[in-house]
């Protein structure tokens, strides 16, 4: 009994100390738990002001260094964190149980992920950006380097830290207020894997920017040239987890205080963190014309409508999301009805049609991806019969010429039957009769 008493003490007080986190609260997705994983702590109060802005929008950070021997994301098979930032371009192995398929498997799960590189980036930083379609350049002593969008810096004549203003047009991912300073990166670049749709450049380098190494002369044409180069570029998965990928540990630091860094770093981090962009989709709802209840199933030809319910997360609550461009599909295989949904601009869309002259087990759905939003899927199933044998009208339109044709022939052809059987019967010459009459040609007048 004591023994009992003390597992269920020693029990709870885990519990207590080991808060297990889940990705996207319904009420609150940026209600959030973050670990940063540094080479150096000292990170801590170079990069204080991205740290300090995290902080005041609510969300508790966990340093720790990223050698550390405790490490782990998760335990007793829960995620303890709901976001993951990369603070260490260095490390060349995890400590703990953390490695990069324990990364992968973590976004795999729907968390976000920040992760910045220098041109100390080791295999390890490498190949995780490799598996989110971002392929840093080859040539590990290559830095990016602009000979005409430049600033100036502690290094005569190096122009490797260069100002670039070349952002995603996005206001949901970088806010509707414009960067109006252009951010100064002092890194590597790297390029976008073409197989992967999923992964966007959100700041490009300029046209004179090539990546090579500052030290040494090139003996070769660099592999990275112009606007090809993405400095900054952000992924959101299937999923609905957001990574974003630097090739600058400096952009997050408090170095460069009048230049744009602040702003951009902030904005980014709250799409990624999902303060902005955030949909979810409520009330899906559909009935026949006129009613309120929804049917089991509907007949072909019914008269029916559609309607879902849109809010987008703002940091601080839901509110309605406005858009034209929402639309549903009445699908069996393939879409037979296919309609933009209109708004009340309170979040409600709705739509109506007409079922389909076809029967069968159709679904509603809703498939809706926008650039930098989360995307909606949303699918409903339900079944459509056929009329019933009692249902059909008495007398079909497309019928009436068959009409007509059989009350012809019965108005028509009766009588004159008639007629020739009376002169038959009452013919006192029944033989000559039958013998002078012309069936033929009676029966072709029919």
């Amino acid at each position: 009994m004591a023994t009992s008493g003390w597992f269920l003490t020693l029990t709870l007080a885990l519990v207590s100390v080991l808060p297990l986190c889940v990705a996207f609260s319904a009420e609150s997705p940026t209600d959030r738990r973050i670990l940063v994983l540094v080479d150096d702590l000292s990170i801590r109060s170079s990069h204080s002001i991205f740290f300090d802005s995290l902080k005041s929008r609510g969300f508790d950070l966990d340093f720790k260094l990223a050698d550390d021997k405790r490490l782990a994301l998760q335990r007793y098979g829960k995620y303890l964190y709901d976001g993951l930032i990369l603070f260490s371009p260095s490390i060349k192995s995890f400590g703990g149980s953390l490695n990069t398929a324990a990364v992968l498997d973590f976004v795999d799960s729907g968390h976000d992920l920040i992760l910045s590189a220098d041109e100390t980036a080791s295999d390890l930083i490498r190949d995780i950006a490799i598996e989110c379609g971002i392929d840093f350049d080859e040539d590990q002593s290559s830095v990016v380097i602009d000979h005409i969008s430049y600033a100036v810096s502690e290094k005569e004549g190096d122009h490797t830290l260069i100002a670039s203003d070349d952002f995603i047009r996005s206001d949901v991912i970088l806010g509707e207020k414009k960067i109006e300073a252009p951010v100064l990166f002092r890194g590597i670049g790297h390029s976008l894997n073409a197989a992967n749709s999923l992964v966007l450049k959100v700041l490009s380098a300029s046209p004179s920017a090539y990546s090579a190494n500052p030290n040494s002369e090139l003996s070769s044409p660099p592999s990275l040239t112009g606007t090809a180069i993405s400095l900054v570029s952000v992924v959101q998965a299937r999923n609905n987890a957001r990574i974003v990928i630097s090739g600058s540990l400096d952009l997050f630091s408090n170095r460069y205080e009048k230049s744009g860094n602040e702003q951009f770093v902030t904005e980014l981090s709250k799409w990624v963190f999902h303060e902005r962009g955030h949909l979810k989709a409520v009330n899906v709802k559909h009935n026949k014309a006129g009613e309120k209840a929804e049917p089991a199933m509907y007949r072909i030809n019914d008269d029916l409508e559609y309607s879902v319910e849109i809010y987008e997360w703002s940091g601080t609550s839901w509110k309605p999301y406005v858009a034209d461009d929402v639309q549903v599909q009445f699908y069996m295989m393939s879409p037979y009805v296919l309609r933009t949904l209109s708004h009340d601009q309170k979040g409600r869309y709705s739509t109506s049609f007409k079922v389909p002259d076809v029967y069968g087990v159709f679904q509603f759905k809703v498939e809706y991806q926008k650039l930098g939003y989360t995307s909606l899927s949303l699918s409903k199933q339900i079944p459509v019969r056929p009329y019933k044998h009692n249902e059909y009208e008495r007398f079909i339109k497309a019928a009436y010429p068959y009409y007509g044709a059989s009350f012809s022939m019965h108005h028509l052809s009766v009588p004159q039957i008639a007629g020739q059987s009376s002169i038959y019967l009452l013919s006192s010459d029944r033989t000559n009769f039958l013998w002078n009459f012309d069936f033929e040609k009676q029966i072709s007048e029919l």
